[in-house]
């Protein structure tokens, strides 16, 4: 005789049998709510970048974790991790051009780590790469940001050149994990620390969306003037706002996995 179902299960239970609307509608919903959330409890919004920033460093502290004791890079996607170096190289020449900050320090230690990633998945771990699984074409990707950010790039008096560079990392960056989701959906199983380190992903990313979207609001609008006029300052907002809710549907069920005590995650037909 099966025990009472628990209160996640039955809400996840409820969630999976509606229609693709009302999830839409429940995650704008719930994404709402962690907005106003935030919007009450961090006092100083630029905390909510650094808090990104320590997320994601979190999260290729697990992948490095992965690949120098568990000896495996099975699960990761090798295409993801060229899509961000390609961003982080693109955005560190325009840092280098535009405006040096501390962000430019950051990134650079991010394009260090995740170029040392791509040499052990090309090389050293090699016989565990999942290449038939990893077969999202890169150019798929590539090549529509490029054609968007000649179209759509900022109105800043820097060259058009740079300008082009810094608007094609930007919608680089919000596509970057689509060749890893594509991964995890062939596989329909996803191991612990590739799951972890998604994850870490995807809440760095809803930080720095939240970041975006309160600084926005607290300025009354004035931080998108600030970025230039005609379709930019909104591209920008909405590019924060794609690569968030790409990793939603992935973020709910790893809860849904944690909280049943479940090592493994396996992602349901349909899931990213």
């Amino acid at each position: 005789m099966k025990g009472p179902k628990r209160p996640i299960d039955a809400v996840a239970t409820w969630v999976r049998r509606q229609p693709p609307k009302v999830k839409a509608f429940l995650s704008v919903i719930s994404a709402v709510a962690a907005l106003v959330f935030l919007w009450l409890v961090v006092e100083d919004h630029d905390n909510l970048f650094v808090a990104a920033e320590a997320v994601h460093a979190l999260g290729i502290s697990v992948l490095i974790y992965k690949l120098t004791k568990e000896k495996t890079c099975a699960g990761l996607s090798l295409k993801s991790q060229i899509l961000t170096a390609l961003f982080l190289a693109v955005r560190l020449y325009c840092s280098f051009v535009m405006e040096y900050d501390i962000h430019t320090i950051l990134d650079l230690a991010t394009l260090a780590t995740t170029m040392w990633v791509i040499y052990m998945i090309r090389f050293s771990l090699k016989s565990s790469y999942m290449d038939d699984k990893d077969n999202l074409a890169i150019y798929y990707v590539v090549i529509p940001c490029a054609l968007l950010s000649i179209v759509v790039h900022p109105s800043t008096p820097h060259h058009i050149f740079n300008r082009i560079c810094w608007a094609f990392c930007v919608y680089v960056e919000a596509v970057s994990v689509l060749p890893q989701l594509r991964v995890m959906q062939n596989a329909k199983i996803v191991e612990p620390f590739t799951a972890h380190y998604v994850f870490a992903l995807g809440i760095a990313r809803f930080l720095s969306c939240a970041h975006w979207v309160l600084q926005v609001l607290h300025t009354r609008g004035r931080l998108l003037t600030a970025l230039g006029y005609g379709l930019w300052p909104s591209m920008v907002l909405i590019s924060e706002i794609i690569q968030t809710f790409i990793l939603a549907d992935f973020c709910y069920y790893y809860v849904k996995s944690i909280l049943g005590g479940q090592l493994v995650l396996r992602l349901p037909s349909g899931v990213v």
